[in-house]
């Protein structure tokens, strides 16, 4: 007998499809039915769920607020949803058979996930979280062919689409956020000196950039300390992009951005950064990506990694996001990455851990969104937009209440690599502050071209 792997496209656990049910959408499924009352009644205890049901009939769930009222049209889509909610809820909000009568999809979810917390709601649900880590090796193998077809699915989007909700350096990662009050702009500025603050930079050395996106990180640390940057993306529409600003700001001696898998980058860099890259690599491929990073980073270097984390443990692809969103992504803990970074023989000199950061960068990004949806209807259409808004609420809502995190893991191979303390965090943020206001950087000739003497002074500091 020849066991075949699973089909990738579809979801292990969405048994409602192997069930020979009616095909007539208005069969009523008593089972489901019962089942799906039984799970929202067990999970529904802080906050009120009004479920209106196709027949008319209406249910209601716990109590106090937040009173969220919601409406299953068919029965079809409610025993896809009493059988496999983490895959059937997305995809009825996107078909229009699943509506919300009282509040926003964002309100719907963050109610379920502030119930839920961390863990499985049901006993149906931790069987399907077990059977979907049976499989994982199957849906998270990410050769360099297929590596880069799952990147073109998301991120070779229309730029305009990107333009709508992204700050102006584009910077699709977690924001860093003194306070929930601070603009985005604010934010994600203010991301990118923790960053280069934590690269210990200084003028002349050279710094690889996996996973560069638009360029905007690459662009801003060549810009303010004067370093050698090379970013390598499997994005065609971003290299382009990124390429582009590079010669339009007068960036592009200090700045390049190539179409390259990081597994075939060549050469030694002084300085390594990845941001909002690892959750693609897969975790067959951990042990991979840090035996490259430590390869290619010299004997005296710093790297930083910035990736979505979970702190509950291992885990699997959401069947959702996996379909529609990131195929090929994944969200590790930290217990998956630290044995990989030991077999590297890297140090870790650093870990930061960003709580709420990213549950605030998508608020903004889900307020922009919302403002412009007419213009993503026009640019696609209903049923995308209807996806777009679930996956931006559907994340918030997990880096609010579901153990989503970014950690910041900072390594070297030295253990002296960078100061005995964090001091030395504060001092550069400050500099780089300073330097990067819009009237010194015009002073000193740093907001086009290669930076002058004031790059060398922030090093010092």
């Amino acid at each position: 007998m020849t066991i075949l792997p699973p089909d990738p496209s579809r979801d292990p656990t969405d048994w409602a499809q192997d069930f020979n049910f009616s095909t007539n959408p208005m069969s009523r499924p008593r089972p489901s039915r019962w089942l799906l009352e039984r799970v929202f009644g067990a999970i529904i205890c802080h906050g009120t769920l009004t479920l209106s049901l196709p027949d008319g009939a209406i249910r209601r769930f716990g109590q106090g607020a937040p009173a969220i009222a919601i409406t299953i049209r068919d029965w079809r889509t409610l025993r896809r949803i009493a059988f496999n909610p983490d895959l059937a809820v997305g995809e009825a909000w996107m078909d229009g058979t699943l509506t919300v009568e009282n509040g926003d999809i964002y309100g719907f979810l963050d109610l379920c996930l502030f119930n839920t917390g961390t863990g499985a709601s049901h006993a149906l649900g931790r069987m399907q979280q077990r059977l979907r880590r049976l499989v994982r090796p199957f849906l998270m193998h990410n050769p360099i062919g297929k590596a880069q077809k799952n990147v073109a699915h998301h991120y070779d989007l229309s730029d305009a689409l990107y333009d709508l909700f992204l700050d102006p350096e584009r910077q699709y990662s977690c924001a860093y956020y003194a306070s929930p009050e601070d603009s985005l702009e604010e934010a994600q500025t203010r991301k990118m000196r923790h960053i280069a603050a934590k690269l210990r930079l200084a003028p002349g050395l050279r710094l690889l950039d996996i996973g560069s996106g638009w360029g905007g990180l690459g662009l801003y640390l060549a810009r303010s300390s004067g370093i050698d940057v090379t970013g390598v993306t499997l994005s065609v529409e971003q290299q382009k992009y990124a390429e582009a600003r590079a010669a339009r700001e007068g960036l592009s001696e200090l700045a390049r951005f190539v179409l390259r898998d990081y597994r075939q980058e060549t050469g030694r860099y002084d300085r390594i950064v990845s941001v909002g890259m690892f959750e693609h690599v897969g975790a067959g491929h951990y042990d991979e990506y840090f035996a490259k990073v430590a390869e290619l980073l010299k004997e005296d270097g710093v790297a930083l990694i910035h990736t979505i984390g979970r702190v509950n443990g291992r885990s699997s692809p959401h069947p959702w996001i996996r379909k529609y969103i990131f195929p090929g992504g994944y969200i590790p803990s930290l217990s998956e990455i630290a044995p990989a970074i030991e077999k590297s023989g890297l140090v870790m000199t650093d870990i930061e851990v960003l709580r709420l950061h990213y549950a605030e960068t998508l608020k903004a990004w889900r307020a922009r969104f919302m403002a412009k949806r007419d213009d993503v209807v026009a640019l696609y259409d209903e049923r995308f937009c209807r996806m777009w808004e679930f996956y931006l609420a559907a994340c918030e809502a997990g880096f609010r209440h579901n153990g989503l995190v970014v950690f910041q893991v900072q390594l070297a191979h030295r253990v002296n690599a960078v100061p005995l303390t964090r001091d030395y965090l504060e001092e550069a943020e400050t500099a780089l502050e300073r330097v990067t206001r819009p009237e010194a950087a015009s002073d000193h000739g740093i907001l086009h071209g290669r930076p002058k003497q004031l790059t060398a002074s922030v090093a010092a500091e």
